[in-house]
């Protein structure tokens, strides 16, 4: 019998949680990571079970919002979000600006993934909860009983108590923080509290010293219960009667145990039915919401399908740890089977635990069983499609022995979806077949007799167009030149792919233009070829009606050029699992890098030298590649913005030159680079009052105004790139030293980074001089 069901069995066997209220909750301290949904499923699965087991059920689940901003995402600016350390999530505002407030903003994304699931929890506020008056009854008991209360904390922690402690926390009303305060009397109407201004490490307090009634009401929230109090306090309110938690919180001595205990001598309220439940790890790490690490539920739920996403947790017993690493391996392909192998159980009703798994699956009603359904396995997929002359349908059509039906067209569409995904962000490297940039260093390892092989292979290539008999021809050129088969496609894939395996060879040199082919043929033979990079022509451009140089600027800097481009139909996600480990890497070769070093880049030296002139000084604005690697080199990381901020950024860092991307739509063309106006204003990024220029700046102008400040310093606030943006425009910035080959190999660079995790499609990118 599947876990889910027996717990519902238990449940209505023992006749005591009637009615059946199942509860699960978070505090929604940043972005949520994957792992959480772990609670999200094991609670909505034992709600499902008892639902079919025929009985009446609630499932709710309660955001805490009024607990404290106990810490820093590492995504969040820490100068701008620091002063609200200490503060009840709920008062903090929205990173976005568009959510109500911050634990808002986060929960909302939460909600959204777990609704995605098919989990259609009724969502509560712990905050309304106070503010609407309906703990004021619960606060007061609590506060009554705080003698009982801190003898069960010295019982379960074997540690005496301070007589003056009561289990609540007032906000402070002078500077409005929650985890400073401490409560030290009670008379019945009113707490004495104090606000440490060393209570946490994280924060100070204001030492402020005060008398205050504890009870909310009337849409005001003045403070709350400690949470191991608070906790048992909501299953009443509420009438929870099921609900779990991590093994963190349920194991001996645990706040559950701490809970209980409220339950049995302060509340008098039956405990809930326990459902204690193992880790989500991920690389087997455990995840915070709060710290930012791990990966969020978004981020997961944009890389497979939700039914495969809330497989994951369905195929797992509550009681073991899940441990999940996409990137690298073939832990997605290997989920794909295992679903398929639950979907032809639940097809052929050929084992019940494996059917009964599908059908927790499911996201809403469950499919009608067909035994001849045939399922195009995902591996093959991801396989097929990277071979150009491979059509999917027809080779899924082979391997059935049948034309495919409506429904199996669907399943091979939707998997050649995620199999792209896949195949570009978390396969391992040699399951992907993509030609290199660049020749692959292991070509230079080649024997004489494969390079005279790929040399041959040019006039093949120069005279055949059929795949088919080019095939034939690359084999039949093996054996002319007594060379075994293997070791001559071997030096196919290594010219090509930097691998020692690939597809179907004259499929693959097809797909790609011809001369793009002979060059690199040319290239791995070391046959006598023009010598140049990728980035050796500059593309001048000349696009007056969305940019140009003013005049006075070009007088007195003739050096100045302007790299421009056009990228369109982007997709930005907050975060990229394969992008972040190539920060790390990156970060990682600059350790031994020193401030004093940074000084010696003769593009940080233009920059600054151009600010000496705009009579800007660069130890308080510093030019923006130096501010990226300043950070970097003083051990204070990097910011993580989003995929396309943080994929450009990269390229900033590495070649030392400025770029800057901006919300295309959010422009009113034509732009210009100029010199700013007396007076002018600009409310750049992360700011609250606007800036105001002098004549002597240089900044980018649209129709409504500056869009940046000192050529690259920083940018406006209404042009940013967010996840909402979908066409952008970039400028990449040369003066002096940098010249407009450097800002063509920068632009260049980074308009494939930013396609790279962004997608979209470059409309034109060239350099203005």
């Amino acid at each position: 019998m599947y876990w889910a069901d027996k717990i519902a069995k238990e449940i209505i066997r023992s006749g005591k949680y009637k009615p059946y209220w199942v509860d699960d909750m978070k505090t929604p301290s940043g972005r949520i990571h994957v792992g959480s949904l772990r609670g999200v499923l094991i609670h909505e699965l034992v709600w499902r079970a008892l639902k079919h087991a025929g009985e009446e059920a609630t499932f709710t689940y309660v955001f805490d919002d009024h607990d404290p901003m106990d810490a820093l995402p590492v995504y969040l600016e820490k100068e701008k979000w620091d002063k609200y350390l200490g503060q009840p999530l709920f008062t903090v505002p929205s990173p976005d600006e568009k959510s109500e407030n911050y634990a808002r903003h986060f929960a909302e994304e939460f909600i959204e993934v777990f609704n995605r699931l098919g989990c259609r929890a009724k969502i509560l506020w712990s905050s309304e909860f106070y503010k609407t008056g309906k703990m004021n009854d619960y606060i007061k008991i609590c506060l009554d009983k705080a003698a009982e209360i801190r003898e069960i904390y010295e019982e379960m922690y074997k540690k005496k108590m301070a007589p003056d402690w009561y289990p609540f926390q007032i906000v402070c009303p002078r500077c409005m923080k929650e985890s400073t305060t401490r409560v030290n009397a009670w008379n019945g109407e009113k707490v004495k509290f104090f606000c440490q201004e060393d209570a946490v490490t994280w924060t100070k307090g204001c030492g402020l010293e005060a008398e205050v009634s504890p009870f909310s009401g009337n849409g005001k929230f003045v403070g709350k219960l400690s949470w191991k109090v608070e906790w048992p306090v909501k299953w009443q309110l509420i009438g929870v009667t099921v609900e779990g938690a991590g093994k963190d919180h349920m194991s001996a001595g645990g706040s559950h145990d701490v809970a209980k205990l409220v339950c049995e001598r302060v509340l008098n309220y039956p405990v809930p039915y326990p459902v204690p439940y193992e880790f989500f790890l991920i690389g087997g790490r455990k995840m915070s919401s709060s710290k930012g690490l791990g990966t969020s539920a978004k981020e997961v739920s944009d890389i497979i399908p939700p039914y495969l996403l809330r497989f994951l947790f369905t195929r797992s017993d509550y009681r073991g740890a899940i441990n999940f690493d996409p990137v690298g391996n073939m832990v997605i392909p290997d989920l794909f089977d295992e679903y398929d192998r639950c979907w032809q159980a639940f097809n052929t009703d050929s084992d019940e635990t494996l059917s009964r798994i599908f059908e927790y699956s499911q996201l809403n009603n469950l499919p009608q069983k067909n035994p001849k359904l045939f399922i195009p396995r995902f591996r093959g997929v991801a396989n097929y499609f990277q071979h150009p002359a491979v059509e999917l349908g027809s080779r899924f059509s082979e391997i059935k022995g049948s034309e495919l039906t409506t429904e199996e067209k669907s399943i091979l569409s939707e998997r050649e979806k995620y199999a792209r995904i896949w195949i570009k962000k978390y396969s391992p490297d040699e399951y992907r077949f993509h030609m290199t940039e660049k020749l692959p260093e292991e070509a230079v390892k080649l024997s004489d007799k494969q390079k005279e092989y790929l040399q041959r292979v040019i006039d093949l290539i120069s005279r055949i167009n059929d795949a088919d008999k080019l095939q034939i021809a690359l084999y039949n050129l093996s054996q002319e030149l007594n060379l075994d088969s293997n070791k001559a496609f071997t030096a196919i894939y290594t010219a090509f792919l930097g691998k020692k395996h690939g597809p179907k060879a004259a499929w693959f040199l097809l797909h790609y233009d011809k001369d793009q082919i002979i060059h690199r043929l040319k290239e791995a033979s070391q046959e006598e070829v023009e010598k140049e990079s990728s980035f050796a022509t500059i593309k001048s451009i000349s696009r007056s009606s969305l940019f140009s140089i003013e005049r006075k600027v070009k007088e007195m800097y003739p050096s100045v050029s302007v790299g421009i481009a056009l990228i369109k139909n982007v997709t930005i996600a907050r975060r990229d699992a394969v992008l972040e480990k190539e920060k790390e890497k990156f970060l990682a070769n600059l350790k031994g890098l020193t401030t004093e070093q940074l000084g010696q880049y003769r593009e940080i030296q233009s920059y600054r030298k151009l600010y000496k002139e705009m009579g800007i000084d660069w130890h308080s604005r510093r030019p923006s590649p130096e501010a990226l690697l300043r950070r970097v080199v003083l051990g204070k990381g990097l910011y993580s913005i989003n995929t396309c901020v943080d994929a450009y950024n990269l390229v900033v860092m590495k070649q030392k030159v400025s770029v800057g991307a901006f919300d295309f739509d959010r422009l009113k063309f034509p732009t210009i680079l100029r010199f700013a106006k007396e007076g002018d204003e600009i409310l750049l990024l992360g700011d609250e009052e606007p800036t105001k220029y002098t004549s002597k700046e240089l900044a980018y102008y649209d129709k409504e105004g500056g869009y940046n400040i000192d050529f690259n310093y920083r940018d406006a606030k209404r042009t940013m790139v967010t996840v909402d943006t979908t066409n952008i425009w970039i400028n990449v910035d040369g003066i002096f030293d940098i010249t407009p080959q450097r800002v063509w190999e920068t632009l260049h660079e980074a308009v494939i980074n930013i396609v790279e995790y962004a997608g979209g499609k470059v409309e034109f990118e060239g350099v203005v001089v």
